[in-house]
Order: structure tokens, then C-alpha cells, then sequence
């Protein structure tokens, strides 16, 4: 029986918050398609009915292989609101990568677009645990082989509504999985209250209810470093994007939305010059400061966004990179790599994260604070755990 002075933590208050509050606010635009945040808690209800109706229970694993869509993003609060593990994989990943993963994890049902369908396809029939694929169509792809598509399974679902609550707040939310580049994937366990806190901690970093938040950071991507949740729990509007609009943005679009964030890479070390149609960002009038974040990402992003700032150039601009000791830190490595590759060497690439305030010149990756608790590397543990099996 629930106590009366707790309120256990999940991520799914959020929605429910917004829905409340702001019933009428823009939640999602993806090309001239909008949610408001009561549609959008209404389509997670219906998703989460459409599963129990399929047969998923508490605690078994849906996959989804899509691009930012809007199904992508409402299968972050649809998942967990039928008790369910949402398994977000990488699109970037191989057959036999995603046929791993899907194995590994022990997904029931697969959802994927029908853009991804083609990684599918070689190894679908052996798969050991999934029961039933549903492909969505966004850009008018044919799928690749029978499926079950996604709008004859959403009619299973209802509008009846499921309360927003769990009956444990370490119940598993999703999981991630690495990209295999030192071994087999590697899947990581969220759980409501960590994914709950990280959310809560992107809003207070990060945005306001004024946010407008352009997806160039996969989903798949640590559930979008939990910015799905969170943006959402500020009341922000998400603006969605295809797969291949994911690789190359468009810098006239952002302006035409009004956006006032995205998680990109800043200036690469080797570029050599300025996108023709940068233009100045001027969110600050807007009440905003504009914010960039970091991470690994592919070449043509920088090619044409190289950040965003409250006032500043879409430039390269590394004095408002960071403060001033990793800055100072950031250039000289950013230096050490131009050398290399001016060079024709192999070099590195410069990963920054904003939760490590130093960058490890020698390791070449932000610097590792030790937990004294255990030995290791503190990051390890600070939102989920390994998945392991026998």
C-alpha cells in the first residue's frame, strides 16, 4: 500500500503535469504535423493500451528502431505507462548489431520505421523473443518485408485512462545500450527515479517553459540524455525530425521555428571556415540563453551548425565554450589534434560532457573522478546499471 507522505519519482508526472496545466500548449511539431500536450498524454495512453492489448506486461521490453519522431518521443511516456521497458536502439547500428541487442534484451515487440526496415530484414526471422513487428511509415517508405503497421495496432488501444504512477520507483524504465565499439553492446538499465532526477536536472540546467527544442540528438542516445522527459516536464516544445534531417539540419529552419536549443558538437579542430548563412541568434530577447551541449555527433552537423549562443554567432566562437579553465583546456587540445591531423597522423576525437569540469590531455577524453565507495569510475553508476546475462 502506497504511504501517504511519499510520492514515489517517475518520469511520467511529467507528462501528466503538462497535460494538466497546459492542455493546449504545442508539445510536438514535426513538419506540419502538431500535438498539444493533451494529445500527446492521450496518444501515450492509447500507445499503452494498444500494448496491454497485444500481450505486454509489466516489466517486458518493447524496441523501437526510429528516427526523432513524434512516436519515438510519445514511446518514452507510452512504454513505461504500460509498466513496460522501453528499448531504444541505435540506428546507426548493424544487422547483426540490432539482431544482438533485440536478443539480448529479450524484446517482445519491435517498432520500426520503415527507413530502418532494410537492418531488419536479413535477420528477422531470428529473432528468439519478439513476437510481433509494427512498422511506422513517416516518409513514405514501403516496408521491406510483412509487418503489422503501426496505425492497425494503435487501434487496438483505448482512451481509457491509466494513472501516471508506479508502485516502484526502481522499477526498470529502459534500456540503453553502447555501441559496441569494445565488444558486444553493452544494454544499461534506467530506473524511473534516476531517470526522473536526470530530467529534473536537464530543466534546471537547461530550459524553461519557453523552450523549443530541436531534436539533433538521437533519442537513442540515453533517451536523449532524458531531455524527452525533461523538456516535456517544463512544458517545452519538442521539434522533431527525420532521420536524414537528423544529419544535416537546416540552419533557415531553426530560425523559422524559433528554436532556442539543440545538443550539438562545437567547431570542429580541422574547420577551415564559416557557413555562408550564419546568421546572429537572438533568443535573448526572447528572455532565453541560448544553450549548447556536447557529445560525439556526425561531420555534416558541424559542417553547418557550428553552435548556438544567447548572443552570439552561429561561428566558431570557443571563448564561450565552457569556462575559462576547461576552455583553456579544450584549446590546448584542440590545438595537439590540429597538429596531428595537419600532419596526415591519426587523430583523435574530442569528446566534452558538461557534467566533467576537466579534460584528461593524456587519456584524450574528459577526466574520470574516482568513487572512493568503489574504486571506479563514478559515471558508471550515476543513472543505471549493466544488464547482464548468463
Amino acid at each position: 500500500m502506497a504511504r501517504v507522505d511519499q510520492t514515489l519519482l517517475t518520469p511520467l508526472s511529467f507528462l501528466e503535469r503538462s497535460a494538466l496545466a497546459l492542455p493546449g500548449r504545442i508539445a510536438i511539431v514535426h513538419g506540419d504535423l502538431h500535438y498539444t500536450y493533451k494529445e500527446m498524454a492521450d496518444a501515450a495512453t492509447r500507445l499503452a493500451r494498444a500494448l496491454q492489448a497485444s500481450g505486454i506486461e509489466p516489466g517486458d521490453r518493447v524496441a523501437y528502431l526510429c528516427p526523432n519522431i513524434p512516436e519515438m518521443l510519445i514511446a518514452h511516456f507510452g512504454v513505461p505507462l504500460a509498466h513496460a521497458v522501453l528499448v531504444a536502439i541505435n540506428t546507426r547500428l548493424s544487422a547483426g548489431e540490432v539482431e544482438y541487442i533485440l536478443n539480448h534484451s529479450g524484446a517482445k515487440i519491435l517498432i520500426v520505421d520503415t527507413g530502418l526496415m532494410a537492418t531488419v530484414a536479413p535477420n528477422h526471422d531470428k529473432l528468439e523473443t519478439v513476437e510481433e513487428i509494427i512498422y511506422i511509415d513517416d516518409a513514405g517508405i514501403p516496408p521491406a518485408f510483412d509487418a503489422t503497421s503501426f496505425e492497425s495496432f494503435i487501434e487496438r488501444g483505448a482512451d481509457d485512462p491509466l494513472p501516471w504512477r508506479v508502485d516502484d520507483e526502481d522499477r526498470i524504465i529502459s534500456i540503453n545500450y553502447t555501441s559496441g565499439t569494445t565488444g558486444r553492446p553493452k544494454g544499461v538499465m534506467y530506473s524511473h527515479r534516476g531517470a526522473y532526477l536526470n530530467a529534473l536536472g536537464e530543466v534546471i540546467h537547461s530550459h524553461r517553459h519557453t523552450t523549443v527544442y530541436l531534436w539533433t540528438l538521437p533519442m537513442f542516445h540515453c533517451n536523449g540524455w532524458c531531455t524527452t522527459w525533461g523538456v516535456t516536464g517544463i512544458g517545452g516544445t519538442h521539434i522533431c525530425l527525420t532521420v536524414e534531417a537528423c544529419f544535416r539540419p537546416d540552419l533557415h529552419q531553426i530560425h523559422a521555428r524559433n528554436v532556442t536549443h539543440l545538443n550539438a558538437a562545437p567547431d570542429r579542430p580541422d574547420h577551415d571556415g564559416e557557413p555562408s548563412d550564419a546568421h546572429p541568434v537572438e533568443n535573448g530577447s526572447r528572455g532565453h540563453d541560448g544553450r549548447r551541449a556536447t557529445g560525439a555527433r556526425p561531420r555534416s552537423i558541424s559542417s553547418e551548425l557550428l553552435g548556438m549562443g544567447g548572443r552570439s554567432l552561429l561561428r566558431p566562437d570557443r571563448d564561450s565554450m565552457a569556462p575559462t579553465g576547461e576552455r583553456e583546456a579544450v584549446m590546448r587540445l584542440q590545438e595537439r589534434i590540429g597538429a596531428r591531423q595537419a600532419a596526415g597522423t591519426p587523430g583523435y576525437r574530442l569528446h566534452r560532457q558538461r557534467s566533467d569540469p576537466v579534460v584528461d590531455e593524456n587519456e584524450r577524453r574528459p577526466a574520470r573522478r574516482q568513487d572512493p565507495r568503489r574504486g571506479r569510475d563514478a559515471r558508471q553508476y550515476r543513472h543505471g546499471r549493466l544488464l547482464q546475462r548468463p
